[in-house]
């Protein structure tokens, strides 16, 4: 086998962070991503240009963004012909798709690519229980209007009560901030130095911030 190719990082782009429900409460997914990858093809002149892959993806997401990279693809304004999926990892997304690229471009199967993630916790898919949806499926496929009709009737107030995704890990019901808790108790890691670790990398970020070092790194996005 012939040795792997050197694979290299040339450049990156993103939107600023946000809290949720605050600067980016109207917009969801598809909108960041779109504006990341925009700001990417923008930076390099790729307008138009045929990359080998684009990779990317969500956690958290409605059933609209089923093929979310592909979408931000075409509208950033790569060639229609650049390949593009999704991949969903929990905080690890980016990273996943970054070594799923660089393994291709090693092997030799594509010269070039993309890699990205995207989360937005102010624009969770809120959903209902099962009657509700086997109702509009069953209305959806009827022929008549009283089969349309039917399904409806057998449904109950408590069918229409909405449930917000919770951001937790569904066999322990645990966030990941609770088993990170877990975690600093089962290692003893006091609370002192998980502060004063915090702290340090709020005064390293600011630094970096007013020293332009994200300047060519972050877009401007949503006001």
């Amino acid at each position: 086998m012939d040795s792997p190719r050197r694979v290299a990082i040339v450049g990156s782009a993103r939107i600023p962070f946000a809290r949720s429900n605050t600067a980016y409460a109207s917009v969801g997914n598809s909108d960041m991503l779109t504006a990341a990858l925009k700001a990417l093809v923008d930076k390099f002149a790729l307008r138009g240009q045929k990359l080998g892959e684009v990779a990317a993806g969500a956690v958290i997401k409605h059933s609209r963004d089923w093929n979310l990279t592909r979408e931000a693809t075409l509208g950033a304004g790569l060639h229609p012909h650049t390949p593009a999926y999704d991949v969903a990892r929990a905080c690890g997304t980016s990273l996943t798709t970054t070594i799923q690229i660089a393994q291709r471009i090693a092997l030799g199967e594509i010269d070039a690519g993309a890699a990205g993630g995207v989360d937005t916790a102010s624009d969770v898919p809120v959903v209902y229980g099962r009657a509700l949806n086997a109702a509009v499926l069953q209305s959806a496929r009827a022929r008549s209007l009283g089969e349309r009709i039917s399904p409806w009737l057998r449904l109950r107030p408590r069918d229409f009560k909405p449930s917000v995704p919770a951001v937790v890990e569904p066999r322990t019901g645990l966030s990941m901030g609770e088993h990170c808790e877990l975690m600093a108790k089962e290692w003893k890691i006091g609370r002192a130095e998980q502060d004063a670790l915090a702290y340090q990398s709020h005064v390293n970020a600011t630094a970096a911030w007013k020293e332009g070092f994200y300047d060519d790194l972050v877009v401007p996005f949503a006001g």
